[in-house]
């Protein structure tokens, strides 16, 4: 069974950090391009980071950019995003998702990161306090 299941959200207070972790199964990750999004209530879905099915390529919304961090463990078939210097802003469910195998849409930047998932995860919620 294919599955994405997410960890690590949590409360944190403001300027905190979380670490969140997508372990994947029923596939490996290897030649998958996969990353965040996070939805906060009452507003559309963020493409928040991702890695290109390479792993050649990272890529950052600008919001995040300088604050976050992705990286992918293939031996643990896990991806992870380092989360510092949280803003409440930051407070979403986030979404772990994966396209591929050999997915593009993470080679260009965070234009087309979003089109074409085809695994998602259920979500994790992370709630920053001001």
């Amino acid at each position: 069974q294919v599955q994405l299941v997410e960890s690590g959200g949590g409360l944190v207070q403001a300027g905190g950090s979380l670490r969140l972790s997508c372990a994947a199964s029923g596939f490996t990750l290897d030649y998958y391009a996969i990353g965040w999004f996070r939805q906060a209530p009452g507003k559309e879905r963020e493409g928040v980071s991702c890695i290109s099915s390479s792993g050649g390529s990272t890529n950052y919304a600008d919001s995040v950019k300088g604050r976050f961090t992705i990286a992918r463990d293939n031996a643990k078939n896990t991806v992870y995003l380092q989360m510092n210097s949280l803003k409440p802003e930051d407070t979403a469910v986030y979404y772990c998702a994966a396209e591929g195998p050999y997915g593009s849409s993470c080679d260009d930047g965070m234009h087309y990161w979003g089109d074409g998932m085809d695994y998602w995860g259920k979500g994790t919620l992370v709630t920053v306090s001001s």
